[in-house]
């Protein structure tokens, strides 16, 4: 009976995917680019060609486009992907004008306008952009135009430094309410280890993290940052939102968005997290730590119980009622998020008092389980 669930499910993942009526596609670097060439048009016109069919067979389809960065590359006469930040920057702003137009030309071939949105993570940490960013892209949606979406890695910083594009669409992904996730890139799917090696195992279905035990995720290329690692961490954030993932190469974009009945297939968590608790876990901008003692780590991890001062054992950072906050275990581990209620002053005095110890105003509970999340 185990076998039919597993198989079910898998089959169902499958199947989400290959009929999702809304599709967010993140595209790597190094299925666009080259060192030696810069933007490669024939690449990109044959992955074009396979969002076209898709959008054709009633689907809507964003686009998630690595490769600013390496666009760059080439015509700046650089040899290889810069590492220090300025040169990134200035690499990024000659690589954005050239594959905003690479993709609008591509695209015009099928009548089909496209619409460059240019965001970075940070901008999914202040509610107010990410409601910004939300409108927009719903309504080039609604306009039928081709949303290609790119990290603004002109001025972006630590995105820039650890080449997240593959966080951004899977928070893209939920931003939008997004039926799929497809990460195309280099690599065909998920092995339990390097490929390259010639020892490693390919794992077609992902059902939960217990096929993931033993899995090495490794780091990106020559041109691309993201790697498996990175791609793992989207999925599973991806998972959060409800949103299966398929991870498939570049080259395999026809049968990728056609069926999905290539690459690896990442089953959605059965239950999706509520927009605000999707934010606190993954989009929100810490802006503190709380330390509990054990005791408070049971109430909040486990028993997802509102958490009391009397828990808190102290306080890091300078923050304000409505921030997001980490919650520390005694051994420093993060064992959850939460917006807390509290400034960082009122907290320290706070600390370690039960609610009858403090004044009626303090009453509340530092962070409402409506508004706490396990991490």
């Amino acid at each position: 009976m185990g076998q039919e669930v597993s198989v079910q499910a898998s089959v169902s993942a499958r199947q989400a995917i290959g009929t999702a009526r809304s599709v967010v596609v993140k595209i790597g670097s190094s299925a666009l680019t080259s060192l030696e060439g810069g933007l490669d048009s024939t690449r990109l016109d044959k992955l074009a060609e396979a969002i076209e069919d898709r959008m054709r067979a009633g689907s809507d389809v964003m686009v998630v486009s690595s490769g600013a960065i390496g666009a760059g590359v080439a015509p700046l006469g650089l040899t290889s992907r810069p590492r220090d930040l300025a040169t990134k920057q200035a690499a990024a702003s000659v690589g954005q004008l050239a594959l905003a137009h690479a993709w609008g030309t591509s695209f015009a071939r099928f009548d089909r306008v496209v619409g460059q949105v240019l965001l970075t993570a940070g901008d999914f940490a202040r509610r107010e952009h990410h409601r910004n960013a939300q409108r927009t892209l719903d309504r080039l949606r609604s306009l039928h135009a081709v949303a290609v979406i790119n990290e603004n890695d002109t001025i972006a910083t630590d995105e820039i430094r650890f080449g997240d594009n593959d966080r951004l669409a899977a928070l893209v992904a939920h931003l939008v309410g997004a039926d799929a996730l497809v990460l195309l890139s280099d690599v065909d799917g998920l092995y339990d280890g390097d490929p390259r090696k010639g020892d490693a195992t390919f794992i077609p279905e992902v059902r939960g993290s217990a096929d993931l035990d033993g899995v090495i995720a490794g780091s990106g290329g020559a041109l691309g940052t993201g790697g498996m690692a990175s791609k793992l961490s989207a999925a599973r954030l991806a998972a959060d939102a409800g949103v299966p993932v398929l991870l498939a190469a570049a080259s395999d974009a026809a049968a990728a968005l056609a069926d999905a009945s290539v690459g690896t297939a990442f089953a959605a968590r059965p239950v999706r997290l509520s927009a605000r608790k999707f934010w606190v876990r993954h989009a929100a901008d810490s802006r503190g730590a709380v330390h509990l003692d054990a005791g408070a780590v049971k109430a909040v991890a486990q028993s997802r119980r509102s958490l009391l001062a009397a828990g808190i054992t102290g306080v890091k950072g300078r923050f304000y009622g409505g921030d997001v906050v980490d919650l520390l275990a005694p051994d420093g581990r993060i064992v959850a998020r939460g917006v807390v209620e509290y400034d960082s002053t009122e907290l320290q005095t706070m600390a370690g008092h039960s609610t009858s110890e403090l004044p009626e105003g303090m009453h509340r509970p530092v962070i409402h389980a409506d508004d706490l999340v396990k991490v």
